[in-house]
Formats: structure tokens, sequence, C-alpha cells
């Protein structure tokens, strides 16, 4: 069997294709996210779990990323729950990686 065939076989198999594991799929503590994003409107973005790879979430741009979010509408508190990252881009500057 050669490499090819191995790789389509995995692919058949529904395991995913080798080099495309998510590192980012399990779920971090508030206190220490894989990424942290801010804006200048006061709104953080903790990335707390990635559900995809980075190379199919650069393929979809409806990919989804589990956060710990502040803003001015929280009261010093933090909201949890699954936002698009296409907007987490589009409205705020990676602080950590």
């Amino acid at each position: 069997m050669t490499f090819d065939d191995l790789a389509f076989a995995t692919l058949l198999d529904g395991a995913p294709p080798l080099g495309t594991k998510n590192l980012k799929g399990k779920t971090r503590p508030v206190s220490d996210p894989y990424e942290t994003w801010k804006n200048d409107s006061g709104w953080t973005w903790k990335v707390l779990k990635h559900y995809q790879s980075p190379a199919a979430e650069a393929k979809n741009e409806f990919a989804r990323v589990f956060c710990d979010v502040s803003s001015p509408y929280t009261h010093g508190g933090s909201d949890l729950g699954d936002t698009y990252l296409m907007d987490i881009k589009r409205h705020a500057q990676l602080v950590t990686p």
C-alpha cells in the first residue's frame, strides 16, 4: 500500500487527513485562553476553543470558536458562548496568540 492509498483509506474511514489536526480543540480555562482579541470599544474575546483546524477555518467563513467575551454591556463581567471567528477578526485585533 502506497502513502496515497493509505491517505485515501484514512479519508474513507472518517479520520482527519494527515497534518490537519486541531491543536486548539480542547476547551481551556478562562485564565489560560488560546488567544485574546480586543478592540478600541472595550470588547475582549478570550478564545477558549477552536472547533476546526486552521486549514478548515480558512475555508469556512462561518467557523465558530468558544469564547469568554467581556464588553461595556457586561458591567465588569463576561459571557461564555460560541461566536463566528470572522466577526472577531472583523472587529478586533489579536493581542496574544
